[in-house]
């Protein structure tokens, strides 16, 4: 890496914690040198770093008699950046931070009073923010010197329409913040920049944004703002997921309650860790497997996530008033193509029609020529944000 100015980005989560490395190459510019992870946390920690070529950097274990909590991992992994960073500075860290909450419709540099309310969102995003907020935790104790910014998943889409954000429900419990956020906003907003570089005349456009993946989630997309989106309070809402259900009648829950006497954790680990395409399925919540299954309830699987795809795309195009192109992205938008046609095919009312063989080629353009509406394949670049984010955040000029 050559000289000047170093950010790191951190998305942590339960057992893993991924980490890129970016040079800034101007303002508002930065290029990714570094990517890695620190694999099996709490168990076996196994440290692993490449280049931009995929060509390993370093490695390392942790045996069982060595200090290895998140603060001595993050320790190790800023002495480990440092020594590698060949002549340029560490500035910041930027993290990931699934929630924001109704305040933070922009990424902000973080203080204990920032912490303090970020915790109160713990209840919102159960499952990823005690673990993004323990590793800013470890990171200020391992550097306290190092400033870090708090980049939401939900700020992208802060500026929807207020009936898209509204539950109708007391209007009490929506003041106190019972209201549809959306997630995957990092990608999203990543996404609203990178097409009109594609198609230029798309920057203005209707664009519904599908983020397939193990978490998985649709946006509105118009004039480069968030319109409206699948998920809502939680990360649990919207599509079918790999493990979580996606949208669900209240009143299954209220049965669940009365019928089956579940309480409130097991209802949870049952909606996020045991249905979606795993529920279904009852063969794998991988997306591959599914596919290369002889099984026909891998198939009732895969059918179930195209049909509630092609079926959102229709809902998000209403909030919009028409729509101007599809763009699929994330882990199976950008690599399955089967899931890809499939949607497309439930499409064709719109004047969707996928060109089978750029369909096979991923892009980035897969609909074809006869297609009334064009669609996309962009691999998205959630760390990039980040790391955009973040050199914006301490940029006195742009603040």
């Amino acid at each position: 890496m050559s000289t000047g100015n170093a950010i790191l980005v951190i998305n942590a989560g339960s057992s893993s914690l991924k980490f890129s490395v970016f040079r800034e190459t101007g303002r508002e510019s930065v290029a990714v040198a570094i990517n890695g992870q620190i694999s099996g946390i709490g168990t076996a920690p196994k440290f692993e770093a490449k280049d931009t070529h995929k060509r390993p950097l370093g490695e390392r274990s942790w045996g069982a008699d060595e200090p290895s909590d998140r603060t001595a991992l993050l320790s190790f992994l800023l002495d480990w950046i440092e020594g590698h960073l060949d002549g340029a500075k560490l500035v910041a860290a930027g993290h990931r931070v699934v929630h924001g909450g109704t305040r933070h419709a922009a990424p902000v540099l973080i203080t204990p009073a920032v912490m303090e309310e970020l915790e109160g969102f713990v209840p919102l995003a159960p499952l990823h923010q005690p673990h993004n907020l323990a590793a800013i935790r470890a990171l200020a104790e391992a550097h306290p010197e190092l400033p870090q910014v708090a980049c939401f998943d939900t700020a992208f889409h802060r500026g929807q329409p207020w009936q898209a954000q509204t539950f109708a429900i007391p209007r009490e419990l929506t003041e106190e913040g019972v209201r549809r956020y959306g997630f995957h906003g990092l990608s999203y907003e990543y996404i609203a920049r990178r097409l009109p570089e594609l198609a230029p005349a798309l920057g203005d456009g209707r664009v519904v944004v599908a983020h397939l993946g193990s978490g998985a989630s649709m946006c509105a997309i118009h004039a480069g703002r968030s319109v409206d989106s699948t998920m809502g309070f939680t990360a649990l809402d919207g599509l079918p997921m790999g493990t979580r259900c996606g949208t669900i009648d209240p009143g299954v829950l209220i049965y669940l309650m009365r019928q089956k006497g579940m309480g409130a954790d097991a209802i949870e680990k049952l909606l996020y860790n045991k249905s979606g395409l795993l529920g279904v399925s009852s063969v794998s919540n991988d997306m591959r497997a599914l596919l290369e299954s002889a099984d026909p309830h891998a198939a009732e699987a895969v059918e179930l996530f195209c049909f509630r795809i092609a079926k959102e795309t229709g809902a998000l195009a209403s909030s919009m008033g028409g729509i101007d192109a599809l763009v699929f992205t994330a882990g199976i938008g950008e690599r399955s193509a089967p899931v890809r046609a499939r949607v497309g095919d439930k499409l064709a009312w719109l004047g969707v029609v996928i060109d089978p063989a750029a369909n096979e080629a991923n892009g980035p353009l897969i609909s074809a020529p006869n297609s009334r509406i064009p669609v996309y394949v962009i691999p998205t670049d959630e760390e990039q944000m980040i790391a955009l984010h973040t050199q914006e955040a301490l940029d006195p000029v742009a603040a």
